[in-house]
């Protein structure tokens, strides 16, 4: 089912469609709802292009969770390199 939104809404946002579609798009992905690349198809922008909207936004293209950080340092003291 297609997403309809009025132009008059988008008027008192002072979006143009597309404003509206990368904010969606960005919205999705930083909720983990996209990965990076469809929200960039969807947003109909280059992989490249979405990626340099994220960091204008401020939001992380990458998040590396506490566990990973544990078994890199892990890793780290098996082959003694120093943390």
């Amino acid at each position: 089912m297609p997403l309809t939104i009025p132009d008059s809404l988008l008027e008192q946002a002072g979006w143009t469609e597309q404003d509206a579609r990368l904010d969606i798009a960005c919205r999705l992905f930083q909720t983990h709802r996209l990965r990076l690349w469809q929200a960039a198809q969807w947003a109909g922008l280059s992989r490249v292009e979405m990626e340099a909207e994220l960091l204008q936004r401020g939001i992380a293209l990458y998040e590396v969770s506490k566990e990973q950080v544990d078994a890199e340092l892990a890793a780290m003291d098996r082959l003694g390199i120093p943390g």
